[in-house]
């Protein structure tokens, strides 16, 4: 998750480098403002990608179906409803609230039948801060790269300090 969170607002900060790396066509770059949104969600459907392997290993298969589902219709009403008003920024609203609910429905439902103990509330604040700091650096400063800059190093700085102890063990491992 804190990986994720790194690449996430890493991404978002400098998705204007990133666009004229990438994006050849000038015409693509008018669409910018949806990046955060599709970002956010290809992290939401890795980490319920993860999450889904309960339904899996239990051989309890159906309840991918049911999660695609509900996904499917969050993308359908949001798109049906929202389209004609709001454009293309409506797909993207879609795609982060279904695959949002699709991790969440699969984190609540795999609790019961297949526990892991994940340390949720470290897992909501990592995300909740690198979506605040990537909003922030996008839409309220305007792509601004240098504040974009300081707030990913206060997330980064923020990590290191808490997560220091377990940084070293990872990074020092000794082999023997």
């Amino acid at each position: 998750m804190i990986l994720g969170s790194i690449i996430f607002l890493s991404v978002v900060v400098f998705a204007d480098v990133l666009k004229v790396l990438f994006v050849r066509d000038e015409a693509y770059w008018d669409a910018m403002d949806i990046v955060p949104l599709i970002v956010l969600a290809s992290f939401f459907l890795g980490i319920y990608h993860n999450l889904s392997v309960w339904y899996k290993v239990t051989d309890k298969t159906r309840f991918g179906a049911f999660i695609s589902v509900v996904g499917a219709i969050i993308t359908i009403g949001i798109n049906y409803m929202f389209i004609p008003k709001i454009g293309y920024m409506a797909s993207a609203i879609a795609t982060v609230l279904a695959y949002g609910s699709m991790m969440m429905l699969s984190y609540y439902l795999g609790r019961s039948r297949y526990p892991v103990p994940y340390n949720f509330r470290k897992i909501v604040f990592y995300l909740g801060i690198s979506i605040f700091f990537s909003a922030l650096s996008f839409y309220v400063f305007d792509r601004n790269l240098i504040i974009g800059i300081v707030l990913l190093l206060m997330f980064l700085g923020m990590v290191y300090k808490l997560e220091s102890d377990m940084l070293k063990r990872i990074f020092l491992k000794r082999k023997g």
